[in-house]
């Protein structure tokens, strides 16, 4: 094909040389790599729960008869279910294919193309990734070296910058680290939207929805990936202002919550007795897992308020250790960047899957 036909020419500029977001290799590939068998995979590297999604919710989907129809682009239902869980009312909530498409939802909806917005690295990738692809221009505040955010320099590159739009994860991913709430307030002051991403939230019970309504400029994100278990069913949520909500629903694409993802979470919301557990167990090996980690000389994990450790590997190691533990069907995170290359993230599994990590990192280490 010849260059001046060639339909690379007609894309958008910005997003010619846009880099795919990383992603977590899926079950079927690490299970190839391994030679192990998909069932016998310890994955630890998504974040996801271990304990899977309510019994109550496999029943629920079974039994759906309208999967020909279409689910209520609305989320009526949902919406008012979560009122109760949230204790936030029905109309300033809106629900997403994942938090991820409500990242790219307020990108779309506040940001011009070239005008900045905030990121405090290292952190979660869909906030960059957003940006780049909406045609933002992203303005980095790196974190400090405990991994808290820097308020006084969000606030003075707001300024500098004219930014609209700030993402802030607390619990931060993959630090682990809350961000306090005193700070949050201090960023909000400056009447930018800040995006408090509280994917984490049920494992650190810290939230600024109690507060929701006394800023106009707040926007909190949650998922049911996480303490729910339906991370492949793609279900997230957002409080928004009430003025903002009108606006997104109109921009939303119709139908985004697909009637799988609704039936599950709204059977969610009904056996949060059971999924509390799960959390609570999670926890539980959480601190385990921080206690085995710290007794190997070259580990250094760090205390965390989510479902997952960041770890410091020593010696440059890092990398060599993640190979190692996959190679034995063993799957952490590895974030091949400056900021976090002497680092594995590692999810909090069951019992079982913390003693067979800890079993590979005795052979390894």
């Amino acid at each position: 094909m010849t260059r001046d036909k060639d339909p690379q020419r007609l894309i958008r500029s910005h997003l010619l040389h846009t880099e795919a977001y990383a992603a977590v290799s899926p079950l079927e590939a690490l299970s190839q790599d391994a030679g192990v068998a998909a069932e016998h995979i310890v994955k630890l590297d998504g974040n996801e729960n271990p304990y899977g999604c309510s019994p109550r919710v496999r029943e629920a989907l079974a039994a759906f008869p309208y999967y020909h129809v279409y689910p209520d682009t609305e989320q009526r239902e949902l919406r008012k279910a979560l009122e109760g869980y949230v204790g936030v009312s029905a109309e300033r909530l809106v629900a997403g294919s994942g938090s991820d498409e409500l990242i790219d939802l307020a990108v779309r909806l506040f940001v011009e193309p070239g005008e900045a917005v905030i990121n405090c690295p290292p952190t979660f990738g869909m906030y960059s990734f957003s940006t780049g692809v909406c045609g933002g221009r992203l303005v980095e505040v790196p974190r400090d070296t405990d991994f808290a955010v820097d308020v006084a320099r969000v606030r003075q590159a707001i300024a500098e910058e004219g930014a609209k739009l700030v993402f802030i994860a607390s619990p931060n991913n993959p630090s682990g680290n809350t961000t306090p709430k005193d700070d949050i307030r201090h960023i909000l002051e400056t009447g930018a939207v800040v995006v408090l991403d509280e994917a984490y939230y049920e494992f650190s019970g810290q939230s600024m929805a109690d507060e929701s309504r006394k800023y106009d400029n707040l926007v909190i994100l949650r998922t049911f990936s996480k303490w729910a278990g339906l991370a492949g069913l793609r279900v997230g949520y957002g409080i928004f202002p009430e003025s903002i909500v009108r606006h997104l629903m109109r921009v939303k694409p119709p139908y985004n919550v697909n009637a799988a993802g609704q039936v599950a979470a709204l059977e969610s919301l009904r056996d949060i007795a059971y999924l509390r557990q799960t959390v609570q167990a999670i926890i539980a090996e959480r601190q385990r897992l921080l206690q085995a980690l710290s007794q190997f000389e070259g580990l250094r994990p760090l205390p965390s308020e989510a479902n997952f450790l960041l770890c410091h590997v020593a010696g440059g190691r890092a990398r060599a250790v993640h190979q190692e533990l996959r190679k034995r069907g063993i799957s952490v995170r590895y974030f091949d960047n400056p900021r976090l290359e002497d680092f594995i993230r590692i999810s909090v599994g069951r019992p079982e899957h913390t003693d067979a990590l800890i079993a590979a990192l005795k052979q390894i280490c």
